[in-house]
Formats: C-alpha cells, structure tokens, sequence
C-alpha cells in the first residue's frame, strides 16, 4: 500500500481559512470565554433554553460564509456520487459519534488540542483513525466511496 499526497490540493485560499479559523477560535476563547465547538454551538440552539446572541451569529456566519466567498470566487461545482441512504446513515453516525465523544472535530481537535486536553487529544487521534479506516475500508474493500 502506497499513500500518495497530492500537493495540488493545497491553496493559499486554504491556508487563509486556516488562519482565520484558528483566530475566530482565539477570539471567541478570549473575548467570552467559549469554545468554538460547532456541535455543541448547533445544539445549544435546539435545546429549550436561553440562546445567546453569539451562538445565533456563529451559526449565521457557517451558513453566510460560503455565500459571501462565492461573490468573489466562484465555488467548484460539487458531484455527489454517493446515494442518499448512504449520505444520511453517515451524517446519523457523524451525529452519534459527536455526542458520544462529547465534540467535535472542531470542539476538540482545534480548540481542546490547543488548550493541551488530554481528553480533547485521545478524541482527535480516534476521530482521525476511524476516518482513515472509513475512508480505506469504503474506497479499497467495499468500493463505496
């Protein structure tokens, strides 16, 4: 087995995201004193308490973002090859294993890593090794992917 890295991929657009990410992730950190966990954030919104401004906002801007990058650049044109049952059975997975591992991928691997979490870095090294497994098992055993 040979991994082959594709350095085409990377992008100075790409770095840029990374850079502000990791600065929202700091600001919200030092300004309020949260965590920018995306699952936790979204499902604060659906639970029947008192949602705060910056949660709303925080959502807002995940769904606005990509609308706003659009005016500049145009968005690649995305084919979706998988089917719809298989779509919905990993986002349920995605879901269950975010309330399992108490975060996400965000939650923990950004935010908690940087805070030096022994918790938030055995998360992200599991998150990381299913999704290398998922990824070889769909592509090279099963041909789903």
């Amino acid at each position: 087995m040979s991994i082959q890295i594709d350095w085409q991929a990377f992008t100075p657009i790409s770095l840029a995201g990374g850079l502000i990410i990791g600065a929202a992730t700091v600001l919200l950190l030092l300004g309020i004193g949260r965590i920018a966990g995306i699952s936790g954030v979204a499902s604060s919104l659906l639970k029947p308490k008192k949602v705060e401004l910056w949660q709303v906002l925080f959502v807002a801007g995940l769904v606005i973002s990509p609308l706003l990058y659009q005016l500049v650049a145009p968005l690649p044109i995305v084919d979706i090859t998988s089917s719809l049952p298989l779509l919905i059975g990993a986002g349920l997975l995605v879901g269950f294993g975010t309330r399992l591992g108490s975060g996400c991928t965000s939650g923990h691997g950004i935010c908690g890593n940087a805070r030096l979490s022994p918790r938030s870095m055995a998360a992200t090294v599991t998150f990381m090794l299913f999704g290398i497994l998922t990824v070889y098992l769909g592509r090279q055993l099963l041909g789903l992917i």
